[in-house]
């Protein structure tokens, strides 16, 4: 085929960082073109919504979960539960669980997660197992903090308002209003932990007691400067001024033969639903 003949019109997608069409998209890449709209045609841009409260309840617990998981097929939403960690508000580990996977691994992913076949023989339980000292130790007026919290509820099969009573997930304390596209920008755990808590991962695989603390520092920061804009906007500008580091799965569209379920290099074909 030849070369694709592009439209002098700009491509909005490429403006944003997001045209998945690479060279076969119809429309102008080149950044020197006006915008696509007129400015007098573009819609003004929206005050931000107001920031998200968080109002602690006295008596009541407020504990951070996180999950990591291995590979049981090539699909990017083929994943098992391997490790639960259970963390308090003081920042202090209350469970860490390793799970073995009644189905076959086909990876543990072992530089994103610090998994190992070697870890889950020695020290792994059985999902059910995991779960019944989980819910042993979590109690049922909790509120559980986490980055994405309802997918690792998700893969604990844990019940709102049974298991336990609600969550916060820290991507929405944390998201930044960009007036601009009249929406908001989220951050990951990584990126947050680098510019607000001073603690880079630099790369290193996750685990899912770290991760859990780092969740559960966030949040208490998070909690104490929410009443002060200043504060707020500082953390915002730290957000915001920082390279964002790439993720593995950017890094990585697929590892020991498993898509890493990056949208844009997908190699396994398999949904997304988020």
């Amino acid at each position: 085929m030849g070369d694709v003949q592009r439209k002098p019109t700009p491509c909005v997608f490429f403006r944003k960082g997001s045209c998945r069409n690479g060279d076969a998209c119809p429309f102008s890449h080149d950044l020197s073109l006006p915008d696509p709209v007129p400015a007098r045609q573009q819609p003004a841009g929206k005050a931000a919504p107001p920031p998200i409260v968080v109002t602690l309840k006295p008596g009541t617990p407020y504990v951070s979960i996180d999950v990591e998981c291995v590979a049981t097929a090539i699909q990017h939403n083929a994943r098992a539960t391997a490790q639960i960690a259970l963390v308090s508000q003081a920042g202090q580990p209350l469970l860490n669980l390793y799970v073995k996977p009644a189905t076959e691994v086909v990876s543990y992913l072992q530089p994103l997660t610090s998994l190992s076949k070697e870890l889950l023989d020695q020290y792994g339980m059985s999902f059910d197992e995991a779960m019944k000292m989980l819910r042993q130790q979590l109690p049922k007026n909790a509120i559980l903090v986490g980055q994405n919290i309802g997918k690792d509820v998700e893969w604990l099969q844990l019940r709102e308002g049974e298991d336990f009573a609600e969550m916060i997930d820290l991507s929405a304390l944390f998201r930044v209003w960009n007036a601009k596209y009249n929406s908001f920008t989220y951050f990951g755990l990584d990126h947050a932990a680098t510019c607000l808590l001073g603690q880079a991962n630099d790369g290193a695989p996750h685990n899912a007691v770290t991760d859990a603390v780092k969740s559960m520092q966030l949040f208490n920061l998070y909690c104490r400067v929410q009443h002060s804009p200043d504060e707020v906007a500082s953390l915002h500008q730290k957000l915001l001024a920082t390279p964002v580091a790439p993720s593995f799965a950017k890094q990585n569209p697929s590892f020991e033969g498993c898509c890493m379920g990056n949208r844009k290099t997908c190699i396994c074909g398999a949904p997304f639903f988020s």
